[in-house]
């Protein structure tokens, strides 16, 4: 009789388990839907706002867009339009030309300063020396609820006034 009490016991301590890692996996479900839930309100926000979003973007549910330097330099022109513009390279980094807007938080400093960005809905421009560590700020921004991140593809390599040529013309 003590034998099949304990066997009883044992699975039931096994289906306690068994529930106890369903559970585990229901809120990481729960978690996962909720952060998809808030992409897509991001991308419905952009629609109604009248941004310009690739179909790519929306199908694919993206979580921040990848911008040419063509399109990020005319949305930085465009008076109309309220961003804010963080540069994420390295602290020894100099581009040939600042961008005065553009607030530097260093991509080794980022993971200590991102709260320093005070709004997670006008949308983020973000760049860097080539484009690499804005993506990786970008990430790390939507995993933390800004999903209007912007990466600027290319960063300061390819920015319109931050070219050789560009920075011989203006100072002509």
């Amino acid at each position: 009789m003590a034998v099949k009490f304990n066997n009883v016991f044992a699975q039931l301590q096994a289906f306690e388990n068994q529930i106890g890692k369903l559970e585990e996996r229901i809120l990481e479900l729960e978690q996962k839907i909720e952060q998809q839930i808030q992409i897509e309100r991001n991308h419905l926000i952009r629609v109604k706002n009248h941004e310009e979003v690739s179909d790519d973007f929306l199908y694919h549910g993206r979580r921040y867009q990848d911008l040419s330097p063509e399109k990020a330099w005319k949305l930085y022109n465009n008076k109309d339009f309220d961003f804010v513009l963080i540069d994420v390279s390295a602290k020894d980094y100099k581009p040939l030309r600042k961008i005065p807007e553009a607030q530097h938080i260093p991509w080794e400093d980022f993971k200590e300063r991102f709260f320093e960005i005070q709004t997670k809905t006008t949308p983020i421009l973000i760049i860097s020396e080539d484009g690499s560590n804005s993506v990786l700020a970008c990430e790390f921004l939507v995993k933390r609820g800004y999903f209007n991140c912007n990466n600027i593809s290319g960063g300061y390599k390819f920015w319109k006034g931050c070219q050789l040529s560009d920075v011989k013309n203006l100072s002509a």
